[in-house]
């Protein structure tokens, strides 16, 4: 049965508690509409008497927190009140800031929670919250910052028992949509709408032009960006890392630097290039001397030992992928593929998307998906007692809850990345829509 309803018009019912003081922090890279989940959990919480610290630009105080280095109010968080929030669902960037430190960078599995060294990060963040005299945490992030959360609230599973807690719970976000646990991300279509409106751009460039551009698009992990900008920005093809299989993928072997041999899976090279000229030369034969080219970004955690000898990584493991300018190495091997099958020469012009769209100003869907996930954030810990799980919507913004331990293997401590799956109607859709080439036209 229904839950009967009184009153359609009434305010959310005011629920008993002991919580008095909530903080958010959002880290990671920007999505559009980040504010409307900041908005939309802070004045939550603010209408239910309880207070709201905004910390400033992630873990980056947090992590450095000791009693001899106090956090300090304006420049290490902010309390967040309603004048602040006015009309602020909709206003582009993070109001409160964002970073990449990473308090759990040392533990990577259950048994580095014994080591006071490993944990040390962790500790400082407990203990700066504590001092602020925080009872609740909304953590707002992606992968990585969720598996900042779990490590945060394994730590605090592991203090000696009848230790004030920090209950938390996490906000899922990334405009690469390859979230577990939910559909779309907050961000995702804004960031899909800005990024092919540029596309369309560039394919009224090169129609005019008579030449290509190879566009690489965000998306680190999976293709998800890529293809909604593909299939939104009337692209010839895209290629993620979904792609890469079969024929277009091979083992290598090489030697590091310590002079020690590897084995691992990359990017058939020679097969992808030769399957973009393929659309080209096919387009040709159809009168278009013109096209853009979509490749997602991942792409270059495939790339042959050669190219990415030496390249540094972040803090979370990720390669540094603007080390690679991977746009530029595959628009220079494509023309060279492209020259050498057709004796003749084509433009292929590089471009990078993806910076730009982190924070445009947002849809009214992401609006509304960003708000419904700052709720449920208090929602969770008020409504629920919840502890340790991930926000997220299913159908029509319904809320449901899922525990961290279904998103993050308990062994690695590491999330699982969700990639677009190979017989989806999804990734079908792109094959639909893009120009058709069959196997026979790829050149040797």
């Amino acid at each position: 049965m229904s839950e009967k309803i009184e009153n359609t018009l009434s305010r959310p019912a005011p629920q008993e508690h002991s919580f008095k003081k909530a903080a958010i922090l959002f880290a990671g890279g920007p999505a559009p509409a980040a504010n409307a989940v900041i908005s939309a959990a802070a004045v939550s919480f603010l209408r239910n008497g309880i207070e709201v610290v905004g910390v400033k630009h992630g873990y980056s105080s947090l992590i450095n927190f000791s009693a001899d280095k106090p956090l300090e109010e304006g420049t290490d968080y902010v309390m967040i009140d309603h004048p602040m929030l006015s009309r602020t669902r909709n206003r582009q960037g993070i109001m409160i800031g964002t970073a990449r430190a990473n308090p759990g960078k040392l533990v990577s599995s259950p048994e580095h929670l014994k080591d006071p060294e490993r944990v040390a990060p962790l500790k400082n963040v407990y203990e700066g919250l504590r001092s602020l005299g925080v009872d609740a945490l909304v953590s707002i992030g992606g992968d990585d910052t969720l598996k900042t959360a779990n490590k945060f609230k394994l730590y605090q599973d592991s203090l000696p028992e009848g230790s004030p807690r920090i209950p938390v719970v996490h906000l899922p976000k990334t405009i690469d949509n390859d979230y577990c646990g939910i559909d779309f991300t907050f961000g995702y279509f804004t960031a899909v709408d800005f990024l092919a409106h540029e596309v369309r751009n560039l394919l009224a460039d090169a129609e005019a032009n008579r030449n290509y551009f190879l566009v690489e698009s965000m998306g680190r992990s999976a293709g998800w960006l890529a293809y909604g900008v593909a299939i939104a920005g009337e692209a010839s093809l895209v290629v993620s890392v979904e792609d890469i299989r079969g024929k277009f993928r091979s083992k290598e072997e090489y030697t590091d630097s310590n002079g020690e041999t590897h084995s691992r899976d990359v990017m058939n090279m020679d097969e992808v290039v030769r399957r973009i000229v393929a659309t080209m030369t096919t387009r040709e034969r159809e009168g278009k001397k013109y096209g853009v080219i979509v490749i997602a970004e991942g792409l270059a955690e495939l790339l042959p030992y050669k190219y990415v000898e030496g390249v540094s990584r972040d803090d979370h493991g990720h390669i540094n992928i603007s080390a690679i300018n991977l746009y530029e190495l595959f628009a220079e091997l494509i023309a060279a593929e492209y020259e050498r099958q057709t004796g003749s020469k084509r433009s292929v012009k590089p471009v990078q998307l993806g910076y730009e769209a982190r924070c445009v100003e947002p849809h009214a869907f992401d609006v509304m998906l960003g708000s419904q996930l700052g709720v449920g954030a208090y929602r969770a810990l008020v409504e629920n007692r919840l502890d340790g799980v991930m926000v997220s919507v299913e159908g029509q913004l319904q809320l449901v809850y899922v525990p961290f331990e279904k998103l993050v293997d308990p062994e690695t401590l590491v999330t699982v990345v969700r990639y677009i799956e190979p017989h989806s109607d999804f990734r079908k859709l792109t094959r639909f829509l893009e120009t058709y080439v069959n196997e026979e036209d790829v050149a040797p």
